[in-house]
């Protein structure tokens, strides 16, 4: 008899390719198949017989992970055996438990590090859809976030004249999309677009195009019917050609946000992250070194450019110290709030279609790029960062983040409880930025009082979004050959 497929694999086979948008991508055991025997599957069901303390298990053998979790006291397990009060599980493992063609049911003192369909964010196509639909939701409701510039406005690489929702490059979808694609070529044909397969992570299949003729194969697929099921599926975005460069090279961030519900939505940025380096200086004429163009450190550690000592990275931290002393004090705290904004629209975007089960957490790695201007643009989301470290620095990184994680997520000195509100200790925070609904700061209103006419303004009790003319962005960037950075008097957080 065949199997019946799962209902979150039946939910986007449509669009083509696999599900997985992962940095690490390794071999896993999956779990094996719950028709093979139902006495078994239901043995698991039972919380385990006098348990002392907490069981974990994980996919992963990463430092970052085992070292926190043996830290802590707890003790390992397999994970098809259904003990493990916590699991750091691959996608693929945390589909297949939370599909409907087996009768799996996790216990309430269990929690898993991803949601049923985490796909929404960090699919590429479904990111661009999310987003544009959410857009289209707050216009229609005459949301303030939704205000735009006047007509005349020329458009830039958003393609959008949205003053708060510019936060994607001009992005469609092929091949379904491939004549508004052309149409928006043709306006500027002078123009470089980047291409993505929707499927696949670490740079794979990713090139750059300015030609047509490059594209002949979406040409086709857009006049031929094809299953979805059987034609891949790509994203093709007009490239940011403006990159914010230091010592000329180009570079992109990589952020860690929490995620413990979406509904309501409860989610932190990390204050730590680093900058991703490229091993060649940028030229945008040359289209085909990836090396100056990609910043994936699965790419350039290929390139015999590649320094295996600070692997091209750079704290954050270094980076606010930068801008701070080239661009004036105070840019980096306007550009950090530009960030915040940015990662919480993406996540109000797919709010309303994530399944929010209570078992469920997720860290997410966010890539943002920064441009000349300091606008930072979302290009992708992670469902599971790379916690592999390249240097001592990058791996007291990703331990210091595990550590915070776990603290959050698990309730302080007792078992998961699906029952707990995820309400943690503000304490546990000092690491994270909350992030907050946005709120458009609106202008004052005039009130008469007894003739005469008195200016009040509205209280804010929410983020409030930064309009792009509120900083002076107007001072150029640093030259090459820039001196040393100085040390900024106001200390990151």
């Amino acid at each position: 008899m065949k199997r019946q497929a799962s209902a979150l694999r039946n939910l986007r086979q449509k669009c083509g390719g696999s599900y997985t948008s992962d940095d690490d991508l390794p071999e896993v055991k999956l779990m094996p198949s719950p028709l093979i025997g139902v006495p078994f599957i239901q043995s698991r069901l039972r919380p385990p017989k006098a348990q002392k303390g907490m069981y974990y298990s994980t996919d992963w053998e990463k430092s970052a992970l085992v070292s926190n979790f043996q830290k802590r006291g707890w003790q390992q397990v397999p994970s098809f055996n259904g003990e493990w009060n916590f699991y750091w599980a691959s996608t693929q493992n945390c589909r297949y438990i939370f599909g409907i063609d087996h009768p799996y049911r996790m216990r309430s003192d269990q929690v898993i590090n991803h949601f049923p369909n985490s796909v929404e964010l960090s699919r590429k196509d479904l990111l661009i859809k999310n987003i544009k639909r959410y857009r289209k939701d707050l216009e229609r409701r005459g949301d303030p976030l939704a205000q735009t510039h006047s007509p005349d406005t020329k458009l830039g690489i958003g393609g959008t004249r949205y003053m708060h929702l510019d936060i994607i490059p001009m992005t469609f979808v092929l091949p379904s999309d491939y004549l508004l694609f052309v149409e928006a070529f043709h306006r500027n044909p002078a123009s470089t677009w980047i291409v993505k397969p929707c499927s696949k992570s670490q740079g794979v299949g990713i090139y750059l195009v300015n030609k047509l003729s490059k594209l002949k194969k979406f040409a086709y697929d857009a006049r031929t019917f094809f299953p979805p099921i059987n034609r891949d599926t790509y994203v093709i975005s007009k490239y940011i050609d403006n990159p914010l460069l230091i010592g000329g090279k180009k570079f992109d961030l990589r952020l860690f946000v929490l995620v413990t519900t979406f509904n309501p939505l409860k989610a932190y940025l990390y204050n730590e992250g680093f900058c991703r380096f490229c091993t060649e200086k940028y030229d945008q004429t040359e289209i085909d070194n990836v090396f100056m163009h990609l910043t994936n450190v699965s790419i350039q550690k290929t390139n015999q450019e590649y320094n295996s000592i600070h692997g091209g990275k750079w704290p954050l931290q270094n980076l606010w110290l930068y801008l701070d002393s080239m661009r004036g004090e105070g840019v980096s705290e306007m550009l950090w709030t530009r960030i915040i904004e940015t990662i919480r629209h993406s996540l109000d975007a797919v709010a309303p279609v994530m399944a929010n089960d209570r078992h469920c957490f997720e860290v997410y790695g966010y890539d943002i790029i920064i441009d000349n201007n300091l606008k930072p643009w979302l290009i992708e989301c992670n469902t599971s960062p790379s916690l592999h470290s390249t240097t001592t620095n990058d791996r007291m990184l990703k331990s210091r983040l595990i550590d915070n994680v776990l603290d959050v997520v698990v309730p302080p000195k007792s078992l998961p409880d699906e029952h707990w509100d995820k309400t943690p200790d503000p304490e546990l925070l000092k690491n994270f930025t909350v992030l907050k609904p946005i709120s458009v700061l609106e202008p004052p209103t005039e009130v008469p009082i007894r003739g005469k006419v008195r200016t009040t303004k509205k209280r804010k009790t929410k983020c409030t979004a930064i309009s792009p003319t509120a900083v002076n962005l107007s001072v150029p960037p640093p030259a090459e050959g820039e001196p040393k950075i100085r040390k900024s008097t106001k200390e990151r957080r």
